[in-house]
């Protein structure tokens, strides 16, 4: 059995200090009615906690740690620049080279400014749209989460799904008011939304792959169709790709499916397992941001010189190695046929949704499509799922909503070892 002792002790210390005991709500494991961990440290594909059980993570940083944690090359340029000093609120010429290389991977984007967190990027880029069109409204998608930003809040996903929190209290009704959530994968339902909001929507703000409720994937022609749709109606279109950028592949999602938003958010992998955002996009829109335009946007530790350094870094080792992505694409895909072949194989309803090197597990039998799909999955069934793979040493997400991602750090005894472990449950599962 798995002993928390120390994670116990550590939990009860962090409740008299921090709300709920964390700082990030889905890390309170409430979601799958589990003790929830502390993590001490992570080597490559493993982590352990306060109580030296380790695991075999999928959860790796919420999909950050592409390359495995701790990363040698990575956190070595991260300690160089941290020698230098920590944060200077000056600008340094790291910040050209990142932003030269995240130039250099989408074509969509002229210019960049650099932010702290993946929340800041998206509301910075719905400002900007705002600004641009004169308009005030916001088209969003039902479970998409593009941060805790007030208007992207409604019927988002992430913590607030896994919680059971729909939009949260604190919001003002004005807010909600010009925010319009539909359903992922509907372009005619888009296209009448905008005529019953004609000429009063700013932008539509999508992830391009639904990553925070679970992996929902676009269907065929869905992304180009929303593009096109918007910018007959002078719509900006925002792809938030915090957590696909330079995960699904160098070019993120937008390279994938041959499409060009007029803005992208960043985050996770561009700052190297280091907090970072970014938004970039068109010049003429960019270009609104002060100090050239009047869009204000500021922050201490915008670019960051620790985070930027790791995430050139990271970058540039991504780039060098052309096999990179496809090799990780067959990792995952050998994990997920061995989680759907012991599926079948012990008469499981489940639906395993993937692309390149990111997955999630529905119990269903049913295709996951849409928000109201996920919402239909066995949510009791996950739980037992999770409790008991942390039992074999496999950390999935604490949560039925989130998605699992693969590092090039996950090897192939790492791969086998999870799928044993799944097959040793499965078998309890089915029993009972």
């Amino acid at each position: 059995m798995l002993t928390l002792e120390k994670s116990h002790k550590l939990f009860d210390k962090a409740a008299r200090s921090l709300v709920g005991g964390v700082n990030s709500p889905v890390r309170s494991f409430k979601g799958v009615g589990a003790d929830m961990l502390f993590a001490q440290k992570a080597r490559g594909a493993y982590v352990w906690d306060a109580d030296g059980n380790k695991y075999i993570d999928y959860i790796m940083s919420w999909g950050g740690l592409i390359l495995g944690h701790a990363h040698k090359p990575v956190a070595g340029a991260a300690i160089e620049a941290i020698k230098n000093g920590s944060s200077f609120g000056l600008a340094t010429d790291q910040e050209i080279g990142l932003a030269g290389l995240v130039k250099e991977h989408y074509p969509s984007v002229d210019k960049v400014r650099f932010v702290a967190s993946g929340t800041e990027a998206c509301m910075t880029a719905v400002r900007l749209a705002r600004a641009f069109t004169r308009r005030p409204k916001i088209i969003k998608f039902d479970g998409c989460y593009h941060g805790h930003f007030d208007s992207l809040l409604v019927k988002s996903g992430s913590g607030n799904l896994t919680l059971g929190i729909p939009s949260g209290e604190g919001i003002l009704p004005a807010y909600a008011r010009d925010t319009v959530s539909i359903p992922f994968n509907d372009i005619e339902l888009f296209k009448k939304t905008l005529e019953e909001n004609k000429e009063k929507v700013a932008c539509v703000i999508v992830e391009p792959v639904l990553c925070n409720t679970g992996v929902i994937l676009p269907k065929e022609g869905f992304l180009k169709a929303l593009v096109d749709v918007a910018r007959q109606n002078k719509v900006i279109v925002i792809f938030d790709e915090v957590v696909t950028g330079f995960r699904l592949s160098l070019k993120g999602a937008q390279g994938l499916w041959g499409v060009v938003p007029d803005l992208t958010c960043f985050g996770k992998i561009i700052g190297g397992g280091f907090p970072v955002g970014a938004v970039g996009g068109r010049q003429d829109i960019m270009d609104l941001l002060a100090p050239v335009g009047p869009v204000y946007q500021a922050g201490t530790f915008s670019g960051n010189p620790v985070s930027i350094a790791a995430g050139i870094k990271a970058l540039e080792i991504l780039a060098s190695d052309k096999a990179f992505y496809k090799d990780l694409e067959k990792k995952t895909a050998r994990l997920v046929a061995i989680i759907r072949k012991e599926a079948l194989a012990n008469g499981i309803a489940l639906t395993v949704n993937t692309i390149g090197s990111v997955f999630s597990v529905f119990f269903t039998d049913r295709e996951v499509m849409s928000y109201a799909d996920t919402l239909g999955a066995d949510k009791a069934r996950y739980v037992r799922f999770f409790a008991l793979l942390c039992q074999e040493g496999v950390l999935f997400p604490p949560s039925a909503f989130e998605a699992c991602f693969v590092s090039q750090a996950h090897s192939d005894s790492a791969i086998e070892k999870t799928g044993a472990a799944v097959q040793k449950i499965f078998r309890i599962i089915r029993r009972t």
